[in-house]
Formats: structure tokens, sequence, C-alpha cells
């Protein structure tokens, strides 16, 4: 099934780009009217990705909550909730510096915002973009929810993990009292799968209109213009995934090749719609197969989609270079150094928020003295780098994933159910009788 569904995926995807380049190439003339038609074409095509983006983001949170929950119930030992959090954190950091730097070093060594024979944009435009005030406090108190209800509501994974910590934590507490809600969290972990599933199925559908929609409002002339630019940021995103890989191999002898065939799917339907919601149950699925127990794999994971976003990480530092170098700024070594340590912090527990990446490369610039409305130039373009940032987000977390198990010496280690579990079990089995 899951090869199938990538074939699908896979057509879905060269469809849109020829539906979209052929409705696009009929009808553009560079008349704002036109642009008016092509773009209302290409919000009939998006009705269909929207309400798939939308059953996705129907599932995540019940999803998260019940996974998430369940790990913690069956991890027994809740002191290892630290040892794990803590080993997560530390791979999330060393990979977010990582990109980060990588980013820096080829946008100064190839300087794709030389030389833009483009018209560049006021310093006093603006891009509408609604920059948020980051600072340490408003992190610290967002991440605890003020309603489990509002949490779920929104999708806000960082608040969700903690209320799925205090609820798992809660229940195992409880010793065999908390059978029962033990049994109807596992339920829920195996409902929440099946409705994946289902709705899975018509990802191949959303993947080509979401696609024709880009190509159909944008044309891929753009992607002409910006070639040089989208190029060289590419060839960033795959020198990260070969050191992303090669420390997979090196450090935790974990095989790359099986790794990526694992999470390939994921990965190819991250890059279709650019939405790492879309990715998230069926990236739990192939952690799965790669022998990354559930009860890590639901605790990192949703950490990783606040805390690892590597591709988005790349972007942000391509972009405010690619400005200042659009603008003619010239930024030392030291300010370089400064922006690293401000993304690195800005950046973090922003999943939720729309467009989060250019919201954070707008609050960004002007700590460097740059004008925001740089973020003009590489909007255009901004859905075709989303894609490949957003299935980069994809491998590096499935990396960390594989990471955390290998440190704990349970990847690929078929575990032993936990005495809670085995209670359980007994406990529940009168109950099924008719």
């Amino acid at each position: 099934m899951a090869k199938r569904l990538t074939l699908y995926i896979f057509i879905g995807l060269a469809l849109g780009l020829l539906v979209g380049w052929a409705i696009n190439a009929a009808m553009a003339d560079g008349t704002a009217a036109t642009q008016e038609r092509l773009a209302t074409i290409a919000g009939h095509f998006s009705v269909v990705s929207t309400l798939f983006l939308r059953l996705i983001k129907m599932i995540i949170a019940p999803l998260v909550f019940a996974t998430l929950v369940s790990g913690i119930i069956h991890m027994a030992d809740t002191s290892a909730l630290g040892r794990i959090g803590g080993r997560a954190l530390a791979w999330f950091i060393g990979a977010s510096f990582i990109s980060l730097l990588l980013g820096l070093v080829l946008v100064n060594i190839f300087k794709p915002g030389v030389g833009l024979e483009l018209d560049l944009p006021t310093a006093t435009g603006s891009t509408s973009l609604a920059t948020a005030d980051f600072s340490i406090a408003k992190f610290v108190t967002h991440l605890v929810p003020t309603s489990m209800f509002d949490a779920m509501a929104n999708n806000e994974i960082l608040q969700i993990v903690v209320l799925s910590l205090f609820v798992g934590v809660g229940i195992t507490s409880l010793g065999s009292g908390g059978q029962r809600l033990a049994g109807l969290v596992e339920e829920m972990v195996a409902v929440m799968l099946k409705i994946t599933e289902y709705v899975m199925r018509v990802a191949p559908i959303a993947v080509f209109a979401a696609v024709a929609a880009a190509v159909i409002e944008r044309g891929v002339g753009i992607v002409v213009t910006f070639g040089y630019f989208i190029g060289v940021f590419y060839l960033g995103l795959a020198l990260l995934w070969v050191v992303l890989l090669s420390a997979a191999w090196i450090l935790l002898r974990a095989n790359p090749i099986v790794l990526l065939r694992n999470i390939r799917e994921p990965i190819l339907l991250a890059f279709s719609t650019a939405s790492s919601e879309a990715a998230f149950p069926r990236t739990l699925e192939a952690l799965d197969r790669g022998g990354v127990p559930r009860r890590i794999s639901s605790f990192v994971l949703p950490l990783g989609y606040s805390f690892n976003l590597d591709g988005s990480m790349m972007y942000m530092a391509f972009a405010i270079m690619f400005i200042a170098q659009a603008y003619g700024v010239e930024m030392d070594l030291w300010q370089q150094f400064t922006v690293l340590l401000i993304l690195m912090v800005t950046s973090k527990g922003v999943a939720g928020v729309p467009r989060a990446s250019l919201v954070v490369v707008a609050a960004t610039l002007s700590f460097v003295n740059l004008p925001e409305a740089g973020l003009l130039l590489i909007l255009a373009i901004d859905h075709f780098l989303d894609m490949g940032r957003t299935a980069t987000n994809v491998v590096g977390n499935a990396v960390a994933c594989t990471a955390v198990a290998r440190w704990e010496g349970v990847l690929g280690v078929e575990e032993e159910p936990e005495p809670a579990a085995l209670a359980l079990e007994i406990e529940t089995t009168p109950v099924s009788k008719v």
C-alpha cells in the first residue's frame, strides 16, 4: 500500500506540473486582468488541497495527544522522560546550528543576491506580514495552554505536548486505577491511525491540486528568473541531507539508504503539499518500520516540529543574507554570527504560525537594520522554496528520532510489554466477553 501511494503521489505531482504549466502558458499575457483570472482558476484548484490540509489538521491534535500519552504510559519509568527530552533537545540544537552555519557559508560563497537584475522594493515597502515581538518570556508562557480545548482547537503542538505530559504522567501515577484510561488511550491511537489511512487515500489528488494551483498562478517563468537563488538553496538542502544522513550512518550506525526508503512517502508528501502536518502521520508510521519504538517517536517527533526545523533554519539564513546582498549591505562575521544566534532563539515554537519562516525572517531583519520590504523579493517563489525546506524538516526529524532511539539502545529492538501493559491486558479481558 505504501509503495502504491508513493507512486500515486508522484503521478499527482507530475500531472499537477503539466496541467499548471499548460493553463498558465495558454492564458498568461502579462496583463493584470489575466493574472487575476489565473489567480481565480488557481483558487478553484486550491479548494481540493485546502480540504485535504483541513482533514490533516483535524487529526493532528488527537493523534499527537493519543500517541504521546500512550508512549508515556508504556515508558514505565517516567524519569526517562527527562533523559529522552534532554537528548532530543541536544540533537535539535546541534542540527539547527549546523543548518544555519551551512546556509551562511553557502550564501557567502555563491552570493545569489549580488548583481540581481530586478527592481528592488523600496525600503519602506510593506510585506503585510504580522511580525511578532519575540521574547523568551512570551515563548515560555506560551508553552502552557490556557485550556486543553484551546490547544487542541488551534493545533498548538508544543502546548499539546505539555498537556500530554501531564495526562500521561497522571495516568501512570494512578497505577492499576489508571488501567481503564490507558486502554481508552490505546483504542484512541488505533482509531486515529485508521482515520489517517482513510485521509491519505486522497493525498495524490490533493498533491495534484496544490502543485497545479502554484504553477497556474505563478508560472514556471518565476523559477527561471530566480533560478540561481533557487538552485543554490536546493544545493544547500542537498548538502544538509548528506550531513544529516552521514551523521546517522557514522554516529548511529543507521543505514541512510534504508532510512530514506522508509520515509520516502512522507518526504514526497511534505514536498508536494509544502505542509509538515500532512507528513506527520506517515512519518510516525515510517519510523515504526525503521525500528524506532512508538514511545520514542511519539515524544520526539512533536517536539521536532517546533525545535528541529532544519530546512527552515537554512532557509532563514539564506533569505536574510540574500536580502542583504541584494541591497548591497555588507555584513561582517560578527553580524552574521549574531543573526545565527538570533535565529536559534526566535525560530523555536513558531511551527503553528502561518508562513512561520517568513515571519521569523521579517522579525529578524530589524535586528540587523535590513529593510523588511526585502522579503517582497522572495515572496513570489516562497512556495517553491517551502516545498524543499518542508521535505528537509521531515528528514531532520526522522534522523533525530532515530538518534534518540539509538542513544536509548532501543533502535530496532523488540521491546517486551511493560508490566502495566500486561496488567491492562489481563484486566480488560473479562470486559470483552459478551
